[in-house]
């Protein structure tokens, strides 16, 4: 086992010094002007750098529980089939979706992958790493019930998720199936003892009813919900928004008012920034808020893939407030109150219409295409009481995002293995179970050692923004490689369901059809890789 922490350590300096190279070899192939021209190189680039530093920071785990006295076999033979996995994509081709692979001649880095191939102890995991023997050992500990090393070396972190857990066991796991399945919103029992958890106030300070933790414990908690539903693990990530955007921007009227509320769970917010067709491109966006007479805000325009927006009581508003700027200075944030939806009317305020847009996953608190039309809002509703500040506002909120979207895929990815293994364990064919089949095994191992590979990014991540240091980059790998793993953990986890994982009544078709998604919100796939890529490359200049 020490030879393997050994060997990984010595292997993930040639994958630093790889790219290190590989960002060289890029700007000066592409030039900084060149991210969009050039998206295949920069995107490889990204996925080739977000992959080495899971690696990194995989090897810091194995650390850390080696410290603990808790680095076992299980452990070893996670870092050792993940590096032998990983190292094998990196030189031959490393999936960046179903079909398009990045191999190292796509980001100009052809040289630098024959030195990174020819280093000894990275030969020796593409040889002996990701080898049947490993995953046949590694397959029989999680029959027996082994599972990897979490402690995150803190009590009060690790009671967290003692207490989110079995939170998420008693009250969501058993029944989240069934309102997925009746498309039902999210019980208000349920969001009242989210609340008096402090699952809303996670990151909200003290002095306005929050627990003020920072962001790594925001990620067990989100990681634990989502590992019952993705809707629940979703339900705070509204509020982590607002509370963000309240407290670093807002005044101090505005925190007095809105963050009690949104930590105690008694005020739901909602995020309306997307509108038809901008998507990504904010610098794009029409939605208008002109100033009235007696000092107020009218805004005018259509949002859509708004969530929990009949249900919510707050909304922050991306708006243009200066027809006269088209780009990010013409934007503004507003704090619009609203009444939550009644029985007969989904939207009862003046100025404001919903339609639902039905979707087959992600579901407890719905999706909604707005309309404004001279909806009012307060004149002490624009968030810092000043105009132009909306888009440097919002973008100090998108890493916390990105990063509780990584935790939210962590926790899909591992209800996926949860129920992939438990499958495996009862299914019987051919006179034994079908996880004695070396081709199911390895899909559970898979998915095993990639989610923890996936944990270990997004709690970099948190704890790199609990540093107070800027972690674009960082948020951006933990979100794209979790939402990797989240899919393809679904995938394999229908697979060996086989038919069965096709039916409604069995929950992993719930836990694809959530899956997808996380693709997507948050910033795309696409969007991730083009700010890591932009990153890498002006960290090289």
């Amino acid at each position: 086992m020490a030879e393997v922490l050994d060997r990984a350590q010595v292997a993930s300096v040639a994958l630093h010094d790889f790219v290190e190279a590989a960002c060289k070899a890029v700007r000066s192939n592409c030039g900084s002007g060149r991210a969009d021209a050039d998206q295949r190189a920069v995107h490889s680039l990204a996925w080739a750098a977000t992959i080495a530093e899971a690696l990194t920071q995989l090897h810091g785990w194995a650390r850390r529980a080696e410290a603990d006295l808790a680095f076992g076999v299980g452990e070893s033979l996670v870092l050792q089939i993940a590096f032998g996995e990983y190292l094998q994509q990196i030189l031959g081709g490393l999936p960046m979706s179903q079909n398009e692979l990045a191999r190292p001649a796509d980001y100009y880095s052809q040289d630098a992958g024959r030195v990174l191939a020819c280093d000894c102890d990275v030969e020796w995991f593409v040889e002996n790493g990701n080898v049947a023997p490993a995953r046949a050992a590694l397959a029989a500990l999680l029959v027996d019930g082994w599972r990897p090393q979490e402690g995150l070396g803190d009590d009060v972190l690790d009671a967290v998720r003692d207490q989110y857990r079995r939170f998420t066991r008693e009250r969501i796991t058993p029944f989240a199936h069934g309102w997925h399945l009746a498309d039902a919103l999210i019980p208000d029992k349920l969001v009242a003892e989210m609340g008096a958890l402090g699952t809303f106030g996670v990151c909200i300070d003290p002095e306005f009813g929050g627990l003020g933790f920072g962001k790594l414990a925001m990620c067990v908690v989100s990681e634990e919900l989502s590992r019952g539903w993705l809707g629940a693990g979703s339900l705070g990530t509204r509020s982590e928004i607002a509370g963000e955007l309240i407290s670093a921007s807002g005044t101090d009227q505005q925190k007095a008012r809105w963050l009690p509320g949104i930590a105690s769970g008694e005020v739901l917010p909602t995020a309306v920034f997307t509108e038809p067709d901008t998507g990504s491109d904010l610098a794009s966006l029409r939605t208008r808020a002109s100033k009235e007479a007696d000092g107020s805000w009218r805004i005018d325009g259509a949002k859509t893939w708004i969530t929990h927006a009949a249900r919510s009581d707050l909304m922050t508003v991306l708006v243009r407030t200066d027809p006269a700027d088209p780009g990010h200075g013409g934007l503004s944030i507003l704090l619009g109150a609203k009444t939550r939806a009644s029985v007969d009317n989904s939207f009862p305020d003046e100025g404001i219409d919903g339609s639902e847009i039905g979707v087959p996953g992600y579901r407890g608190m719905r999706e909604y295409a707005l309309s404004f039309d001279g909806f009012q809002v307060a004149e002490d509703g624009l968030l810092g009481d000043e105009t132009g500040q909306g888009f440097r506002q919002l973008m100090r909120t998108f890493e916390g995002a990105r990063i509780q979207t990584a935790a939210r895929a962590v926790g899909v990815a591992w209800r996926a293995f949860d129920l992939a293994l438990a499958y495996a364990c009862d299914r019987k064919q051919f006179g034994k179970g079908i996880v004695g089949f070396p081709r199911v095994a390895d899909k559970l191992v898979m998915a095993l050692v990639e989610v923890v590979a996936a944990r270990e990014l997004s709690y970099f991540a948190a704890r790199t923004k609990d540093e107070g240091n800027r972690c674009d980059r960082e948020a951006g790998m933990a979100k794209l490689l979790g939402a990797r793993v989240a899919w393809s953990n679904a995938d394999a986890g229908v697979q060996i369901h086989g038919g069965n994982g096709y039916a409604l009544e069995f929950e992993i078709s719930r836990v694809l059809s959530d899956a997808r998604v996380l693709n997507i919100f948050e910033g795309a796939a696409e969007i991730q890789a083009q700010v890591i890529g932009r990153g890498l490359l002006a960290k090289a200049a």
